[in-house]
């Protein structure tokens, strides 16, 4: 293997030979007591070598992921068993990318390698945008003059959903009917003022709806039990519609949305209500971004047999945090509030058959891009034959 295939830029690259890991396997299986605990553990517990190789695994880890023998995982570093999408961007494989740096198991095995034990939590979204929040322990053990790290994974994605949604429920929902109710005892006080809340009623009511909407989905497509329905699409007719919520929305006061001038008029095939749930989530976040007086813009072009919509502000995002967007967990706006790109991300990408992605710099700001098959008529009908 040449040094430009060992390149990293986390944790070391290179791996023990085949030979080396099935040996240390063997040694570890003649002891009774080491494979007696590990069975008996109810969750996912490797041991792994010093370039974090699997050179043992327990049964649990077989019944979840239906390993037939040993063999298949031995070798494996965790990232790559549970299939995260950094574990082969790099030939080194898991904890060599930029991202892994950000990753609460590759940190906790380096420092257990270092004699340190370490509990962490992990991130990790899969090649199929699944994603699971897991609680990870790591040991240092030694054994017949080896060192290892004794590796345990919990699940505990269900844990950070009802979290999740508690946190939402009781700051986005209550504040929002705090809002209504506080409307609604003007009115009553002041019955003759009616007329002049009535619009504010509406939006309010209406923002309530949404952020209840928005949860079904997110609860329907996590569970595959989301319907698409495609219909057509005007690009500018859609956008026109994001401008008009969230110039509206709270978090727009003395902010400005602008639909680019350069934007493609373009009738196409998707899901209206998807695609308008993650171009309005990806204007909120823009918006929340932004100080007063500045400009979020959107657009749509037609790029190829695609059709790529914008949403652009002149912040940059910090590297640390560009490292952890689409995470389930992630947000900068408090513990269990990030939904907002990761959910943009699940119903684009596992829905909508499209691709997210961004670019952020300080001299350009940051621009997320929604890029979909551009479906006409005609592709439609051949959809269904």
């Amino acid at each position: 293997m040449t040094q430009d295939k060992l390149k990293t830029e986390f944790a070391p690259a290179e791996r023990e030979l085949i030979e080396i890991i099935n040996d240390k396997y063997y040694a570890l299986l003649k002891s009774p007591e080491i494979t007696k605990i590990a069975d008996s553990v109810p969750d996912m517990l490797l041991v792994l070598n010093e370039k974090r190789q699997v050179v043992f695994a327990n049964k649990r880890l077989a019944e979840l992921f239906k390993i037939q023998k040993i063999d298949d995982v031995l070798g494996l570093r965790p990232g790559e068993i549970l299939n995260c999408q950094h574990s082969n961007t790099n030939l080194g494989g898991c904890g060599t990318t930029i991202f892994c740096s950000k990753c609460g198991a590759v940190s906790a095995i380096l420092k257990s390698l270092d004699g340190i034990t370490s509990v962490e939590e992990c991130r990790i979204i899969d090649q199929n945008n699944n994603a699971y929040d897991l609680k990870v322990w790591a040991t240092p053990f030694e054994f017949e003059a080896n060192k290892y790290s004794i590796f345990a994974i919990q699940d505990i994605s269900g844990e950070k959903r009802r979290d999740a949604l508690e946190r939402i429920f009781f700051h986005d929902i209550i504040n929002t009917a705090g809002g209504l109710l506080g409307i609604s005892q003007v009115i009553k006080e002041n019955p003759e003022e009616i007329a002049d809340f009535k619009d504010m009623l509406f939006d309010v009511s209406s923002a309530l709806m949404d952020e209840i909407q928005a949860q079904k989905i997110l609860m329907q497509a996590e569970q595959g039990h989301l319907d698409v329905s495609e219909v057509p699409i005007n690009s500018i007719d859609l956008l026109n519609s994001v401008k008009n919520i969230y110039s509206k929305h709270l978090v727009a006061q003395g902010k400005n949305v602008d639909i680019s001038s350069i934007t493609t008029d373009i009738t196409f095939f998707s899901d209206h209500t998807l695609l308008k749930r993650s171009l309005g989530n990806l204007t909120k976040n823009a918006l929340e971004a932004i100080n007063e007086g500045q400009t979020v813009t959107i657009g749509a072009n037609q790029e190829n047999n695609l059709i790529v919509f914008w949403v652009h502000n002149p912040k940059s995002i910090p590297l640390d945090i560009q490292l952890q967007l689409f995470q389930r967990s992630f947000s900068t706006k408090g513990v269990g509030r990030g939904l907002g790109t990761y959910s943009v991300k699940l119903l684009t990408e596992n829905y909508l058959k499209g691709k997210v992605y961004f670019k952020s710099n300080e001299t350009e700001g940051t621009t997320f891009f929604l890029a979909l098959p551009l479906k006409t008529s005609e592709d439609l009908q051949y959809d269904k034959l």
